[in-house]
């Protein structure tokens, strides 16, 4: 017997995308050079040797892409700008084409009554600014919080909802200390100034949007994977509390604690934290939302990570499936933190989809994937989380990254030699979750 778990009315049904991942044009318009156009076309950094300078043609192809959410009935779209669009330096002179484009991106969602959440950040730094210390440099936060202003002047009659960083954890860690994105550092001292200049440049860029826009909503996105011990021994239970605050409180404790938690002091030292007077009054004010990213959890032991949990099922990017981990997560931090309104913004996963003759993909792993996530969302609902709205990632198909077109997120299927689209199995029935608000347990 099936059970229908009914959403809230006015809950938040969209999909995400990023600027890098699916715009392509990489050189046009007067767009600068980011980090991760030069990072792609380093030898051996993507594991497929492929870049994104074309990607999905999104720059092209945005009308099409929007009728097809549209199609999806998608209420909410969340995308990021390409900072480099806007200012091809980092800072200066603005670039006009830049802003008009995202004009008529925004102009284009409203007329299809589709919400834009724009995110300011989404890993694309200008290369100029990398080139003089990028986010280790104090000046990124101030020149951010400029770039954060004149959008805000621009769209801010228009978009409501902002999102200044993604994934403040994976910019500091995967980009500069396994250096397996870009700018593809390997030194913790780095990770560690480029994690606070970040929440700086979020505290900066959150004034800078409520200075030009004072109704805007202002929120942050952080990937937070649930951390759990291989067993219940005091030494893994130990391992694993360790590497939840040098992942998950790293960021959070200072948000919404105003303070760094003392273990990340014990475990990096405490001269590497280069917090300034009045730095985590700037980070800890007060947001709108948070956006949470959740794809899977993080299993540890005292003798390290868990690779492979028996009888787990996992994703084409070696990722668990664990629903009910997201479900403990939403209860633990709404335990933990006195946090504002909560937004999925991201969740999906990789699975090997093909194409048939007909034109269809039949990927009936992603749909119980989705299915699963959004079960325990509503059941944190019904305990007391609250949770706004959730964005599947992807829209569509798009470059995954260091894996490159390898990996396939989409609930739309891109032929990446034709850019033809293509509606998938999972896009259908998200479709009919959001047309009755309701998802079948």
């Amino acid at each position: 017997m099936t059970e229908n778990l009914v959403f809230p009315r006015g809950f938040v049904w969209g999909a995400a995308t990023s600027s890098y991942q699916i715009e392509g044009a990489a050189k046009v318009d007067g767009k600068g050079q980011s980090i991760w156009d030069t990072f792609s076309h380093a030898p051996g950094k993507i594991l497929t040797g492929e870049n994104g300078d074309i990607a999905c043609d999104h720059y092209n192809l945005y009308e099409a892409d929007f009728q097809l959410a549209k199609q999806l009935n998608c209420k909410a779209y969340r995308f990021s700008v390409s900072w480099p669009r806007i200012y091809p330096i980092g800072h200066g002179k603005i670039n006009l084409a830049g802003l008009d484009y995202y004009d008529r991106l925004v102009e284009s969602l409203l007329e299809k009554g589709i919400d834009p959440y724009i995110t300011l950040y989404h890993w694309d730094l200008p290369q100029s600014l990398q080139d003089k210390g990028g986010w280790v440099n104090r000046d990124t936060a101030g020149y951010f919080a400029d770039y954060a202003a004149a959008l805000s002047r621009r769209f801010g009659d228009r978009v409501k909802n902002w999102i200044t960083i993604n994934e403040p954890w994976v910019v500091a860690s995967i980009g500069n200390v396994t250096g397996e994105h870009a700018p593809g550092v390997r030194d913790i001292k780095t990770a560690l100034h480029v994690g606070h200049h970040l929440l700086v440049g979020h505290g900066l860029a959150t004034q800078a949007i409520r200075a030009t826009n004072s109704s805007a909503n202002v929120g942050i996105s952080l990937s937070v994977n649930p951390v759990e011990a291989a067993t219940d021994s005091p030494a893994d239970i130990k391992a694993a509390d360790d590497e939840w605050n040098k992942s998950g409180r790293w960021f959070l404790d200072p948000l919404f604690g105003a303070a760094y938690p003392p273990k990340v002091y014990d475990l990096f030292g405490h001269d590497l934290i280069p917090v300034l007077p009045n730095d985590l009054a700037l980070i800890s004010q007060s947001i709108d939302f948070l956006g949470l990213n959740y794809y899977t959890r993080t299993v540890l032991g005292s003798k390290g990570f868990v690779n492979k949990v028996p009888g787990s099922e996992y994703t084409d990017m070696g990722w668990e499936v664990q629903s009910p981990a997201l479900y403990r997560l939403l209860m633990k931090l709404n335990k933990d933190y006195n946090l504002p309104p909560i937004f999925i913004t991201e969740n999906g996963c990789a699975v090997t989809d093909q194409l048939t003759l007909e034109g269809q993909v039949h990927d009936a792993r992603r749909i119980k994937y989705m299915q699963d996530h959004l079960i325990s969302i509503r059941r944190a609902m019904l305990d007391g989380v609250h949770v706004r709205g959730y964005f599947a990632w992807s829209l569509i198909d798009n470059f995954e990254w260091q894996h490159g077109f390898s990996k396939r997120f989409g609930l739309i299927y891109v032929d990446f030699e034709t850019q033809k689209r293509y509606i998938k199995d999972s896009g259908y029935w998200y479709a009919k979750v959001i047309q009755h608000n309701e998802v079948h347990k």
